[in-house]
């Protein structure tokens, strides 16, 4: 007998290939079902921004055939100058778990309450501001070497010290009871689609067999890395639950141009622009 639960993911796979071929998308929707919870979230270390400008898109627990895997927490480049990330979430309706795809945006929207730490305490993001053309960082809520990245400040005042209590990383009974504010739900008028390097470094994630939480536990070896794409042995460090680096760290790469971005239903292209910390 055909196992229920991988033939609904390889149909929704097929659904998403046809969106993505059709001029009028949906992206930031929901694209995928599951009938039992993601895992805790794992506790790890953030390595250090890599340079100006990167910003932190969050580890998160995606979904394939062989069960949920861990997709490692990175720095990554904004398609375009003012944009900020809004981490995806599970959510519970209707009887299974909901995954809703995260986006960039000149405002950070609702991302279930999930409390990802680094900037993104389950409300907001704290993590950093734009001020210009340039991202000025939090120091207090990133990992940021202020000796080579000076666009930096101090503010203390927005940590919210709940994560040691708070791995929960879905939203629905049993996990995170919230709801967007009026300003979370505005902020998802103007979406932009994740970049190619973040759709590929999800896939890359899905490959390694390691990343699994059937053979992980919910513990991946591998739970942060300083770029896309760049995996232990390439050129990067890595950060296991541990907090400690493995593998060189490699310095930069320029961002790609003419990211294609997402506005009230419709895919355009925008022209180019060019411009160990603990979790709460």
């Amino acid at each position: 007998m055909k196992d229920p639960g991988r033939i609904r993911y390889f149909l929704v796979a097929l659904l998403v290939s046809i969106a993505a071929l059709a001029p009028v998308a949906s992206y930031g929707g929901v694209f995928l079902s599951v009938n039992f919870a993601p895992p805790p979230l794992p506790v790890y270390a953030q390595p250090p921004c890599p340079g100006d400008g990167y910003l932190w898109n969050p580890g998160y627990w995606a979904y394939g055939p062989a069960g949920y895997y861990w997709v490692p927490g990175v720095w990554v480049m904004p398609p375009q100058v003012g944009l900020l990330w809004t981490p995806g979430f599970w959510g519970w309706s209707g009887g299974f778990y909901l995954w809703h795809a995260g986006y960039w945006g000149p405002h950070v929207g609702f991302y279930g309450g999930i409390n990802y730490g680094f900037g993104y305490p389950g409300v907001g993001f704290v993590g950093g501001r734009w001020m210009g053309e340039r991202f000025a960082y939090n120091a207090a809520a990133m990992n940021v070497n202020r000796t080579f990245i000076h666009n930096t400040y101090i503010d203390r005042t927005v940590i919210r010290n709940t994560y040691v209590n708070n791995r929960v990383s879905f939203n629905g009974p049993g996990g995170i009871n919230a709801r967007p504010t009026r300003a979370e739900q505005m902020a998802t008028q103007r979406r932009f689609a994740p970049t190619g390097e973040q759709m590929a470094h999800e896939r890359a994630a899905g490959f390694s067999r390691n990343n699994f939480s059937s053979v992980n536990g919910g513990r991946p070896a591998v739970a942060a890395m300083s770029r896309p794409m760049a995996w232990p042995g390439r050129g990067q460090a890595s950060y296991g639950n541990a907090g400690r680096p493995q593998g060189r760290y490699n310095a930069s790469r320029p961002a790609k141009k003419n990211q294609r971005s997402y506005n009230q239903g419709n895919y355009r292209r925008q022209p180019d622009q060019r411009g160990a910390r603990p979790r709460f």
